[in-house]
């Protein structure tokens, strides 16, 4: 049985799942579904943030058909390509990488999905990719100290006024000597000035010591 939960993304017999746009194409061994003459990915919590997100209970999911995504943290490309399924063909998800090594996968998956634009580029300086232009969402990935920096920069260059972002906030990365709560509550403070929260949970069983948060632009 396929139940949809946000434009593009399905439960399809109690499993996380987005429509794939290349059939018969697995990117990190997910398991397919033919149901009602359509193919769908399972989506593993376990490998995606925004997964886990779906599933502690995002209310509101800013990643649509049609739209314009900058992807901050892209890695080998599991979460953009279902951020890929979800935009179809009038979308385009620009994946910003700094690894060589991750540019390697990404590289054959944006060949099979023509919508998935690879960047091997630091997110810390946006104007190496400034042609991106304006965007509806950024999602953000990075394990760096200045998450938060790396968020308001790309957000002032590209997001549009009212556009969302996504940010998974891993404490550990920014410091280990404070408790996770002190963390996020840190992060959360220095967005404030640029941005509303629309939604905020944590990740745990999926990740640990994680923070989803979903934000509107100022």
């Amino acid at each position: 049985m396929v139940v949809k939960l946000f434009e593009g993304v399905f439960s399809v017999d109690g499993r996380l799942a987005t429509e794939n746009m290349v059939p018969g194409a697995r990117v990190y061994g997910e398991k397919l579904h033919r149901l009602d003459e359509k193919e769908y990915r399972e989506w593993d919590p376990y490998r995606s943030k925004l997964a886990g997100a779906i599933r502690r209970g995002l209310k509101e999911m800013p990643v649509k058909p049609g739209i314009n995504v900058l992807y901050l943290g892209a890695s080998t490309g599991t979460t953009p390509s279902h951020v890929s399924d979800i935009l179809g063909a009038k979308g385009t998800v620009f994946c910003v990488e700094i690894s060589a090594t991750s540019m390697r996968q990404l590289l054959p998956l944006s060949e099979k999905r023509e919508n998935l634009v690879p960047i091997l580029g630091d997110a810390r300086r946006p104007d190496d990719y400034k042609d991106v232009g304006k965007v509806d969402v950024i999602y953000q990935d990075v394990a760096q100290p200045d998450q938060d920096d790396i968020l308001i920069i790309n957000a002032k260059k590209f997001l549009k006024k009212g556009g969302f972002a996504m940010l998974c906030i891993k404490s550990q990365s920014i410091d280990v000597l404070k408790s996770p709560r002190d963390v996020f509550a840190l992060v959360k403070k220095k967005l404030e000035p640029h941005f509303d929260i629309v939604q905020e949970m944590e990740l745990e069983p999926f990740d640990k010591d994680h923070l989803f948060i979903v934000l509107k632009k100022k």
